[in-house]
């Protein structure tokens, strides 16, 4: 009677430990690629989570750049800021872009810069410890629709 007992207490402590899931989707991803004597550049793309959890995405990384951070870009007074921001939660069946003017990932201090037509490898870290590989198409400034 104590294992049958025993049993049916492991089983539901396991059900009750299983946890959903999210599932991010990176689309449309690209960068501008870096003017002469600039070392910094912005990323973009559209982010969904096609899962049934939140994804949190808490930081970026590259090899083609030394730093990559998320920001945002806010107006105030007419005057537009950026500030960094630590963590971009994605819902359970939502789509956040990454775009000019808004959200995006700041790409600094190149260590080889790439030029148009290339791809620059970047990865999401999660907060669940998952990283999410992507690339990001390096295109000409000006040549995408937020100019």
């Amino acid at each position: 009677m104590k294992l049958r007992v025993l049993t049916v207490l492991l089983c539901l402590l396991a059900a009750g430990t299983a946890q959903a899931e999210g599932n991010l989707q990176v689309r449309d991803a690209w960068v501008r690629a870096i003017p002469p004597g600039a070392t910094i550049t912005a990323g973009y793309a559209t982010l969904s989570n096609d899962g049934d959890a939140p994804v949190t995405i808490l930081t970026a990384q590259s090899d083609t750049f030394r730093s990559v951070t998320l920001h945002e870009t806010l107006v105030s007074d007419g005057v537009a800021k950026m500030r960094e921001i630590h963590r971009l939660v994605v819902a359970p069946g939502a789509t956040v872009k990454l775009e000019p003017g808004g959200r995006h990932l700041m790409m600094m201090s190149p260590r080889k810069v790439p030029a148009v037509g290339d791809k620059v490898g970047v990865t999401l870290l999660l907060r669940d410890g998952k990283r999410i590989d992507t690339y990001f198409d390096v295109i000409a400034p000006g040549a995408d629709d937020g100019d």
